[in-house]
């Protein structure tokens, strides 16, 4: 039986649910979800891989209009995970639909989606009735172009099987670009940098914005004990820095707790992880900071 393999970009807008979606099919959690906007950054590479069958996903970060450095660096990322797609997938939250920002959408990337095939994923459509998502699905298919219309519920992963099998279809033969054992092409080191910002965002909500980084200082393996990470939380203002840390530094420990405990889940053992907050003062506009800490971990490794 020949092999099939491509890439499929996960496109939207900010939290449509591009990367609920990824973690529902590879059934595992490799790009972080919070309630906050914009939480992907840099493309996250995700290898389904079944049988004679390999669809490398890549999570993009949510469309829209940058401000600053990093979010034009985050639109870079959009425009070149279409440049290698095979497939795009535009997930359209159900529960927010308009069909303005579909068309806003189709118009900004006419082009890149014109050279190819563009499936449109409606998502969270647990939150509405049968009749409203017959409607929406409707006046998608009579306004637009799209090669397919699949509705889904990431969250609660109906219909996921579904979207995997559609785009198997679509998915040309060739032979995998990633060992059948691996499941995303980025080092460990950052996804442990994502864990913890993920338990960050969630644990500050609104009293820490966006612009939190977390920086790996280290991590190092050990034959025998607990695997050592050190770890730095960069913010922008000398003001979030005691929210951060919390009085008599109870707050940072509790990040430093609930992110361990992901972190051993995510390695499969024990680590001691030690946490520290350091401030970097509009790093969002500092573009070796950039280069440092973000240009090398969007490119895939295969």
């Amino acid at each position: 039986m020949n092999k099939k393999s491509g890439f499929v970009a996960i496109a939207g807008k900010p939290n449509a649910g591009k990367s609920t979606i990824l973690n529902s099919v590879l059934g595992q959690d490799i790009s972080i979800v919070t309630p906050k906007p914009q939480t992907t950054r840099n493309r996250i590479f995700g290898i389904f891989t079944k049988e004679n069958v390999q669809i490398v996903f890549v999570d993009t970060p949510g469309i829209l209009k940058p401000r600053y450095k990093l979010q034009a660096f985050m639109k870079r990322e959009i425009d070149s995970s279409f440049v290698d797609a095979d497939i795009i997938v535009l997930v359209i939250d159900a529960s927010d639909y308009n069909p303005e920002v579909v068309m806003e959408i189709l118009e900004k990337y006419r082009r890149e989606f014109s050279k190819h095939n563009v499936f449109c994923v409606l998502n969270k459509i647990d939150l509405l009735k049968k009749d409203m998502v017959l409607l929406i699905i409707d006046d998608i298919s009579k306004k637009y172009d799209f090669s397919e219309v699949i509705p889904v519920s990431a969250k609660s992963g109906f219909n996921i099987n579904e979207l995997i099998q559609t785009l198997i279809r679509y998915i040309p033969e060739h032979d995998f670009y990633f060992e059948d054992d691996i499941i995303a092409s980025q080092p460990e080191k950052f996804f442990i940098s994502e864990i913890i910002r993920a338990q960050a965002l969630r644990m500050y909500q609104e009293e820490i914005p966006f612009s939190v980084y977390v920086e790996i200082d280290e991590f190092r393996e050990r034959e025998k004990g607990k695997d050592y990470i050190r770890a730095g939380v960069i913010l922008e203002k000398e003001s979030q820095k005691p929210i951060v840390i919390g009085k008599g530094g109870v707050m940072i420990k509790m990040l430093g707790e609930r992110s361990r405990k992901k972190i051993e889940d995510f390695l499969g053992h024990e680590v001691y992880l030690e946490l520290y907050v350091k401030i970097k003062k509009n790093w969002k506009n500092d573009e070796e900071f950039l280069k440092r800490n973000f240009y090398k971990t969007s490119v895939p490794t295969t």
